[in-house]
């Protein structure tokens, strides 16, 4: 052989039957990011980056599933609101309300009602209809001034109805609901009544049905029932037609609760089943 030297970092090969010596690359003939482990991204994990990037979908994906959950289940509860109707509701006259409770809870029933009636348009008169299985109470207040009702002044005016459950084979029970029937005039020179009114729960629970919902706005989440009154002179709905309405919107609420419950149950267990899923998939690949 000549007396060439060999480039830096390179040892001599040898020769015969033996193996050959690895050749040996000095530091400055590694490429950057080589990894000699082998791994594809280098990183301490060793795990090449489609697998990590497979992880961190798969832990995304299990969050956005649990999110929909919720999303689903929350909204249900929403369809059954406290209700008041009445099958004609005129300026100046009387009228039979109804108060339709519905029990949103699915493991304690509904013990205690109480209906705040309007402050700002007494009602001079108020009868209560007996409800078997519950009592009933009337609470009046002193205005102070007093109002005019067929001719006679009125200086207290009732403020407050409560029925209570004598039991709990009373109480509104979870899926139920029940209603609550008064009679109650003179109604006044107005388009509407708010009625706030509080349902107390066997738990203890307190559900407020007491916001007012504004013109154009959303409808709140626990908004106080509200009976529409119809202006004097105005060509009321037949009783009976009004009632086949109030009927079918009450049956049509009844349906949406149910159909809602049960779309919500069913998304539950798909969201639930697509996150264990994900989950089993993200620790295979792991």
């Amino acid at each position: 052989m000549s007396g060439r030297a060999l480039p830096t970092g390179v040892a001599p090969a040898t020769t015969g039957a033996g193996p050959a010596h690895p050749v040996t690359l000095g530091a400055a003939a590694v490429p950057a990011g080589f990894n000699p482990a082998g791994a594809a991204d280098g990183g301490a994990s060793g795990a090449p980056r489609g697998v990590r990037t497979l992880r961190r979908a798969a832990r995304g994906l299990v969050v956005a599933a649990l999110a929909a959950c919720l999303v689903a289940v929350l909204p249900a509860a929403a369809f059954a609101h406290v209700k008041v109707t009445a099958d004609a509701a005129v300026q100046g006259g009387y009228a039979a309300l109804t108060f339709r409770i519905p029990n949103e809870h699915d493991d304690v029933s509904t013990t205690k009602i109480e209906v705040r009636l309007p402050s700002d348009f007494p009602l001079a008169s108020v009868s209560v209809k007996p409800h078997p299985g519950w009592s009933y109470e009337i609470e009046k207040t002193t205005l102070a001034t007093p109002i005019e009702s067929h001719g006679a002044k009125i200086g207290e005016v009732p403020s407050k109805i409560t029925w209570t459950a004598s039991g709990e084979d009373s109480a509104i029970k979870p899926g139920e609901y029940d209603e609550f029937s008064v009679s109650a005039g003179p109604l006044p020179d107005t388009d509407q009544l708010a009625f706030k009114t509080l349902q107390y729960y066997s738990d203890g629970e307190v559900v407020r049905w007491i916001q007012e919902q504004g013109t154009g706005d959303e409808e709140p989440e626990r908004p106080a029932p509200v009976l529409e009154l119809t202006a004097k002179g105005a060509v009321a709905p037949a009783p009976a037609t009004a009632a086949r309405a109030a009927t079918a919107a009450g049956t049509g609420s009844d349906a949406g609760v149910s159909w809602a419950i049960g779309l919500s149950a069913a998304s539950l267990v798909i969201c639930l089943g697509c996150a264990v899923a994900l989950a089993l998939r993200w620790r295979r690949t792991g």
